[in-house]
C-alpha cells in the first residue's frame, strides 16, 4: 500500500508543475495573438489559433528539450497552426480591397459572409507592453487595418517570413529553422514579400498612440460633430479622400460629399449617437451606441477604427456586428441616457 503523505506529496509536486507550464506558456499569449491576427487577419480565428497552439505545446512540453528558447518553440507551433488554417485559400479583406467606391445615388446595403472581412482587434489582445518606444511603434503600426489587410495578399509562407523579419526582428537563419528552409529562400520570399506589401498598403496614416495634441483635438472635434451629427463640421474634418466603410456590407464612400450624404439618409438613424473611446489596431477607435428604440439610453452599434492622416479624418471604418464586437472589447450592452 503507498504511503498517503507520499502520494499527496506527489500529486501536489505535479499541480505545482502543471501550474507552473501554464504560468509560462500563458506569458506569451498575447505576442503570440498578435502573430496569428496578423497571419488570418481575424480576432476569433486568432485566438482559436493561440488556444491550439498552447494546447499542443501543453501536452508536448515534456518532449521538448529545451534545443531552442521556449518562445521560439511556441512561434513554430503557432506557425504551423496558422499555416494549417491557411490551406482554404480564402484571404480577409476590407471592402476598399473588393470594389470600387459606390456613388451616394446607387448605394444599397448588400451584406457579404462573415469570413470575408478583415476583423478588428483591441490592442490589449494583441499588444504586448514593451519598455522600447520604437519597438512600440513597430508593434502598433503592423496592426494597422492596411497592414493586416495588405498582409492578407502574400502566400502563407511569404506572410510568416515577412512578420518574422520586419515586425518582430528575427534573424534570417531564425526564420529558416522555424520553417525548416534555407536562408536563400527566406531572404527570397522577405524581398518578394516586401514588393507585395509596397504595392498594396499605400500610403500609412499618421502614428496613434501617444496622440500628439493635435490629433487629440481633431478626434474630440469629431465626437463633437458625430455625436451632434452636425455635418458641417465633420466635413470639415474629413480628407478630401476620405473613406467609409462598414462592413459586412461590401458599400464603401470616397469623400465627404457621399459620406455625408450616406449619415443623412440610409445612415439617419444613427443621429443622437454615442463614441466611446477604445483602443483598436493601434488607431484611435471608438464604441459607436444608437439611441435605444426600446426606452431611454444607447445600445451597441458598431466599432470605429479611424484613420488620420495630415491633419485629417482619412478614413472611417464601421464594423457594424456589434454582437460580436462589443463582447471582444469588453464593452458594456447599454449605455444610460444621461442624467
Amino acid at each position: 500500500m503507498s504511503d498517503p503523505t507520499t502520494t499527496a506529496t506527489g500529486t501536489a509536486a505535479g499541480e505545482a508543475g502543471a501550474a507552473g507550464i501554464d504560468s509560462r506558456l500563458e506569458a506569451h499569449r498575447t505576442e503570440l495573438t498578435g502573430y496569428c491576427y496578423r497571419m488570418l487577419g481575424s480576432a476569433f480565428e486568432a485566438e482559436d489559433a493561440v488556444q491550439d497552439t498552447l494546447v499542443r505545446a501543453w501536452r508536448g512540453f515534456g518532449a521538448f528539450e529545451g534545443r531552442s528558447s521556449l518562445r521560439s518553440w511556441l512561434y513554430r507551433i503557432a506557425t504551423n497552426v496558422c499555416l494549417d488554417m491557411l490551406k482554404a485559400g480564402s484571404k480577409r479583406a476590407r471592402p476598399v480591397d473588393l470594389t470600387g467606391p459606390t456613388p451616394l445615388a446607387r448605394a444599397t446595403l448588400s451584406p457579404r459572409p462573415e469570413n470575408v472581412w478583415l476583423e478588428p482587434m483591441p490592442d490589449g489582445r494583441v499588444l504586448p507592453s514593451v519598455q522600447d518606444p520604437a519597438e512600440a511603434a513597430v508593434a502598433r503600426e503592423s496592426v494597422r487595418l492596411a497592414f493586416v489587410a495588405a498582409l492578407q495578399y502574400l502566400p502563407p509562407r511569404q506572410r510568416a517570413v515577412l512578420i518574422l523579419r520586419e515586425v518582430l526582428a528575427w534573424k534570417a537563419a531564425e526564420v529558416a529553422e522555424l520553417l525548416g528552409t534555407s536562408v536563400a529562400s527566406v531572404n527570397s520570399a522577405l524581398q518578394r514579400a516586401r514588393a507585395t506589401l509596397t504595392e498594396r498598403e499605400g500610403r500609412a496614416g499618421d502614428p496613434a498612440d501617444p496622440l500628439d495634441e493635435e490629433q487629440r483635438k481633431l478626434l474630440e472635434r469629431y465626437v463633437k460633430a458625430f455625436e451632434g451629427y452636425d455635418m458641417a463640421a465633420l466635413t470639415a474634418l474629413l480628407h478630401e479622400d476620405a473613406v467609409m466603410t462598414m462592413p459586412p456590407f461590401d458599400l464603401w464612400l470616397r469623400g465627404a460629399e457621399d459620406i455625408t450624404g450616406f449619415m443623412t439618409t440610409l445612415g439617419a438613424a444613427c443621429a443622437g449617437s454615442r463614441l466611446v473611446p477604445v483602443a483598436a489596431n493601434g488607431s484611435p477607435a471608438f464604441a459607436h451606441y444608437k439611441s435605444a428604440e426600446d426606452g431611454p439610453g444607447f445600445v451597441p452599434w458598431a466599432v470605429q477604427v479611424i484613420d488620420v492622416r495630415d491633419g485629417a479624418v482619412t478614413g472611417m471604418h464601421c464594423f457594424l456586428d456589434a454582437p460580436r464586437w462589443f463582447p471582444l472589447f469588453g464593452l458594456p450592452e447599454r449605455l444610460p441616457a444621461p442624467a
